[in-house]
């Protein structure tokens, strides 16, 4: 006797429909899982057989045959457990099978019978909505994040018996309600601008980039206060949209990191170690992944003691950072993944970390620095908007009381910088001057005369690239937004040519 029974599965972060097809005959006592499964995908006969006999239900020897459907793509996970066992369960005529096509079913069971959280639950509910699903049935820890698709009805369940309830006694259970504010509630910030002594001209940078989503790059001695800034760049960018909320939360739940949250709801802050593989950092393997990229959508990717990382995992970040979006092909698939990331590295002046540093013999020389910088390929600097100097912090900014600006203030400033910038594009896939285009810079960058020479002294005596050329215009760009002006003036491009001192070691 054949059942079917909608479960999915994830390729990239979008959900696809399975047919979890449950096939039980006489014969020969055999279980037999087809439709390219994983091998978590074929113990989940010892799992199903012990859950249905510690919940009651024990089934005699057969010949069992559960084919997954579509069968050319690569199954993985535990996720199929609770519809495999329902296929069984409507065998025993414990539970109606025409029902079974209703709701889409998807969770790992225990040996006793509960519902264990899966991976991907969000991605698997957008499109259960989209296909017209009747509601959806998940353990009970992914029911938060499932709730995030307001026009389903959610069933977020503890055990095999009330799924068994929920198909023969409907009325007993009502779908999970949560209020928005449940599903993206945080903590309070627990890092603030106000605790950084000093520094005030790399605030002022990081202002600026937080305000277009530049890219930055900090260079200075240690305990300068690198990591510090970077750490509490998320605390001064705009406020996630709901929409962005999703986008990131299915990043998350693809990757298995959401645990019992309800939705990502702060910008992402990813600190990867220099010791990082190409496919952890871009995403890949047999079923591809999100990597830290993909991890850091429309948050921020810091990058500490930037030349240590490998010169090809650094190359690797240039198309991602142009684009937005990493594609990670295999043989029999491929996925897309998201990664518009605002990239913050720090690295030291030179390769002796404590030169330069006070007490010490001296500073690092202009042949040493440039060495040190040579690790880091010139197209990949190219596209780091902003560069700036990070000194050593004087000892009356660290015993000053004097209070410091903190990141409430500073972000303030920083959204109303974006929403003229939204008002700008709007109606376009754009969100901030960082992202703009040559027609964009061309519409939007016009610069006064006095400004333009300033800029041709700045590409013959610096070597500015055609695109440095573009990064500053768009740095100034954003400069006159956190001023609240429509024109950009030479205060602005001077201002944005400061940020780029790494041009004259190239």
């Amino acid at each position: 006797m054949l059942f079917k029974i909608s479960s999915a599965a994830l390729l990239g972060i979008e959900g696809y429909p399975v047919d979890v097809e449950v096939d039980i005959s006489a014969g020969l006592p055999a279980f037999v899982t087809v439709g390219l499964p994983d091998p978590a995908v074929r113990e989940s006969k010892e799992r199903v057989r012990a859950a249905l006999k510690n919940c009651g239900w024990d089934i005699e020897a057969r010949k069992v045959t559960i084919n997954l459907a579509p069968a050319d793509r690569r199954k993985e996970g535990s996720a199929f457990d609770l519809p495999i066992a329902l296929g069984f369960l409507a065998y025993l005529d414990v539970v109606p099978g025409d029902r079974l096509r209703d709701f889409l079913f998807i969770g790992e069971l225990a040996l006793d019978g509960r519902l264990k959280p899966a991976r991907g639950i969000l991605p698997i509910a957008l499109m259960a909505e989209r296909l017209g699903f009747q509601g959806i049935v998940v353990p009970k820890a992914n029911a938060r994040e499932a709730g995030l698709v307001r026009d389903l009805p959610v069933f977020g369940l503890d055990n095999l018996v009330q799924v068994v309830r929920l198909l023969t006694a409907p009325g007993e259970f009502t779908p999970c309600r949560f209020s928005l504010d449940d599903l993206v509630a945080a903590a309070p910030e627990a890092l603030d601008f106000d605790e950084v002594k000093g520094q005030y001209h790399v605030k002022r940078a990081l202002e600026v980039a937080a305000a277009g989503a530049h890219n930055v790059l900090l260079i200075g001695p240690p305990g300068a206060g690198k990591t510090m800034l970077a750490r509490r760049l998320p605390t001064i960018l705009p406020q996630m949209t709901f929409d962005e909320m999703i986008e990131v939360t299915q990043v998350w739940s693809a990757a298995g990191l959401l645990q019992d949250t309800g939705a990502v709801s702060r910008r992402p802050f990813r600190a990867p170690h220099h010791t990082i593989t190409d496919p952890a950092l871009i995403g890949g393997g047999l079923v591809p992944r999100p990597g830290e990229v993909s991890l850091a959508h429309r948050g921020v990717l810091f990058l500490d003691e930037l030349p240590e990382f490998r010169r090809r995992v650094l190359e690797d970040l240039r198309h991602p950072i142009e684009d937005g979006r990493v594609t990670v092909s295999r043989s029999a698939m491929s996925a897309v993944f998201p990664s518009a990331f605002m990239l913050v590295a720090a690295m030291n002046p030179c390769e002796d970390v404590f030169r330069g540093m006070a007490g010490s013999k001296g500073g690092c020389t202009e042949s040493e620095k440039a060495r040190y910088y040579s690790k880091i390929s010139g197209p990949l600097l190219d596209r780091i908007d902003i560069q700036v100097e990070v000194p050593e912090v004087k000892f009356r900014d660290i015993v000053s009381r004097e209070p410091a600006e903190n990141s409430a203030s500073i972000r303030a400033r920083v959204t109303a910088a974006r929403e003229k910038q939204l008002a700008r594009f709007k109606g376009r896939k754009i969100y901030a001057n960082a992202r703009m285009g040559p027609r964009d810079i061309k519409r939007h960058c016009a610069i006064p005369e006095e400004a333009e020479r300033i800029l041709e002294m700045a590409v013959t005596r610096l070597g500015f690239s055609a695109r440095a050329y573009d990064r500053v215009l768009k740095v100034a760009r954003t400069i006159a937004d956190l001023e609240g002006v429509d024109d950009i003036s030479t205060v602005h491009v001077s201002e944005a040519i400061q940020y780029r001192m790494m041009d004259k070691f190239r």
